[in-house]
């Protein structure tokens, strides 16, 4: 069932978002880590495959384009190189969809359709790009540039790379493939130079690679300012999202589908799907000892001196498991105000004590993040989907290969008989999946 409101239980998506040895800043730290094997395919491998066997979506990879090296000494941040790993994947898997993250900022888009169709072609159709305008300077500086340009710049940068993206995979038709061995390979008539000719980009094309099996593989996009949420609405159909509660899921998802039906396109084609963490266990209790286990392996001095950042205020003296103490509220605040309402948002829902607001902003920094039993877990998630504020969820598990095994095979068989989760891919290809 399409994302909607079409009638009946409204069907849930899910995407793993897998990142180095899972979501939680101190994940990599525990005993039993996977932080040995992130140059390993074969670990990859696991992580896809179990995805796959929990019937999700797709695999999502996300990418930075700098080594971070103001923080590279606290933990793993990149290893491989997302495209190279999903197409090994792709051979290791046969439904579950493959999402990478690419930079309009820094990549060319003849590059990126030819390589994205490729991998659409190599998976059978299972291909997704998600159109990112990149952060950091530091990124900015390993492509030959003094500085990121400026937020408007950078998606109008990207709003013509997607056109440009659109148009190369619909240049080279696949029925004009005839393959007549008497002589004709392709009827070169049918080919379509796109001939752009733009502020960022010239392109002649045709891409040099036929029309990938879905059409074009499927769009993503994170927008969260104004021209990203335009941006969004424009060109995707699925769109990772940042909600802490489910009334600021919901106002960010009426909006998106509004923008969506403003340029003409079918709201019920866009898949919202915020990023969500999750500690699951057989009790409530169980799986907050999970939690409170990363989050004691958190470097102190490090995390509070970056919560002393995001509140203004000195947090050095602040007793680890006790009640936060008082903030002023955000009218107040003369800070960054996007963070500082996100953390009075989970004071006020949470009532933590101050390590346990570190390890929300360690493991989502603002995403959604569900503690319990599996039936709790599932309970939020239909509560989230019925109120409007998802289609769908980013799951991001807080450790990893654990949290991704474990929402599998706990959480996954209740929305199953619940009716709410699919029992069997119906589709081969991401959009299929996501759409369908």
């Amino acid at each position: 069932m399409a994302p909607g409101n079409d009638g009946g239980a409204r069907q849930v998506h899910l995407n793993l978002f897998a990142h180095g040895c899972g979501h939680h800043a101190a994940a990599w730290r525990a005993p039993a880590s996977s932080v040995d094997r992130l140059g390993d395919i074969g670990y990859w491998e696991q992580l896809a495959r179990t995805a796959e066997r929990g019937l999700f979506d797709a695999i999502f990879l996300a990418d930075g384009q700098s080594a971070g090296l103001d923080g590279i000494d606290r933990g793993p941040r990149w290893f491989l190189e997302p495209i190279t790993t999903l197409t090994a994947l792709a051979r290791a898997t046969e439904r579950i969809g493959l999402v990478t993250t690419v930079s309009s900022t820094f990549w060319n888009p003849f590059n990126a359709a030819r390589q994205l169709a490729s991998l659409d072609h190599i998976s059978a159709g299972r291909a997704g790009v998600n159109v990112v305008t990149s952060m950091t300077d530091a990124e900015a500086h390993n492509h030959s540039m003094a500085g990121l340009p400026g937020h408007e710049e950078r998606y109008a940068r990207a709003a013509e790379f997607v056109t440009v993206l659109s148009g190369l995979w619909d240049s080279w038709p696949a029925e004009s493939i005839v393959a007549d061995r008497s002589g004709t390979y392709t009827d070169a008539g049918q080919l379509n130079p796109i001939d752009h000719r733009g502020r960022y980009f010239d392109v002649a094309g045709p891409l040099n690679v036929p029309q990938p099996p879905q059409g074009r593989p499927v769009v993503f996009q994170a927008g969260a300012s104004e021209p990203g949420r335009d941006l969004a609405a424009r060109c995707a159909e699925g769109i990772y999202a940042v909600a802490w509660d489910l009334e600021s899921a919901r106002a960010y998802r009426r909006d998106i589908r509004s923008r969506v039906a403003e340029h003409g396109r079918d709201p019920d084609g866009v898949a919202v799907m915020p990023g969500l963490v999750t500690y699951v266990a057989s009790s409530e209790q169980e799986a907050k000892e999970i939690q409170r286990g990363l989050n004691e392996l958190l470097p102190v001095e490090d995390s509070l001196r970056q919560l002393a950042f995001f509140v203004g205020a000195d947090t050095s003296g602040w007793e680890l498991d006790a009640p936060v103490p008082d903030l002023p509220p955000l009218e107040e605040f003369r800070g960054p105000q996007g963070r500082y309402a996100t953390v009075l948002r989970i004071i006020e829902s949470t009532r933590p004590t101050v390590r346990e607001l570190l390890g929300y902003l360690a493991a989502g920094g603002g995403h959604a993040t569900f503690i319990g039993t599996p039936e709790q877990i599932a309970d939020e998630i239909e509560r989230w989907v019925d109120g409007g504020g998802a289609d769908g969820f980013n799951l991001m598990p807080p450790s990893l290969p654990e949290g991704i095994d474990d929402f599998v095979d706990l959480v996954v068989p209740v929305l199953q008989e619940r009716g709410r989760f699919r029992r069997a891919y119906e589709g081969r290809t991401l959009r299929s999946h996501l759409l369908g």
